[in-house]
């Protein structure tokens, strides 16, 4: 364990592979958002849809998890899961949330913060219907966030569901569904040497985008 701690303590990595300027920037966030997507998509970058979803509890404890982004467009991001999980409570008491992209490969990062709102149950329908039959069964089994006496349960629960439910039949439940995220605020970070990172932000301020460099 000692020598683990000094390994991350003497750990050193210099950002060299890119550059980020306000002249470089596009004025539109979600059009910066696509243009560095579809960079880690050329780049190969595995699970680079995979996103960190940050959100805050009544007693204002912050929480983290991993999900993945589905849809953007017009600076409105989807995301999907169970409307009866911690995060689901979370946001119906604060909607305000925070999605953050790594791709460590490319030394980016981009933190995306506004207000969550469900999608319509027709989008919500449309991206349900596509899901594998697996999933979908996956997602009547699970009572997400909610404790479980053993991983044979929730099995079992499955095999129950496979003969209720065949893939023509099963239709999605009303309590998973989607969420949009209406950005306000962009911040997109590129790795620079010594530390000297580029930081360009945009804010939306009375409809209209600004956008300012921060410090490191």
């Amino acid at each position: 364990m000692d020598d683990l701690r000094s390994h991350i303590v003497k750990l050193r990595e210099d950002f060299t592979k890119g550059t980020l300027s306000e002249t470089d920037a596009n004025k539109n966030p979600d059009l910066q958002f696509e243009l560095w997507l579809q960079q880690a998509v050329d780049s190969k970058i595995e699970e680079f849809q995979a996103c960190n979803l940050s959100t805050v509890s009544p007693q204002g404890k912050p929480s983290s998890r991993i999900v993945y982004l589905r849809e953007f467009q017009n600076n409105d991001f989807f995301f999907y899961t169970n409307y009866n999980s911690v995060k689901a409570q979370h946001l119906a008491n604060n909607p305000n949330a925070c999605l953050t992209f790594f791709w460590p490969q490319l030394e980016r990062q981009i933190r995306i913060e506004g207000i969550v709102e469900k999608s319509t149950a027709a989008q919500a329908d449309a991206y349900y219907n596509n899901r594998p039959y697996e999933s979908k069964i996956g997602t009547w089994a699970s009572a997400q966030s909610q404790q479980l006496s053993s991983r044979e349960e929730l099995e079992k629960k499955v095999e129950e569901l496979k003969k209720q439910f065949t893939p023509e039949t099963i239709k999605r439940p009303d309590f998973w569904g989607g969420y949009v995220l209406k950005a306000n605020y962009y911040e997109f970070w590129q790795g620079r040497k010594s530390r000297l990172h580029d930081r360009i932000c945009y804010e939306l301020i009375n409809n209209e985008w600004k956008t300012k460099r921060i410090a490191p």
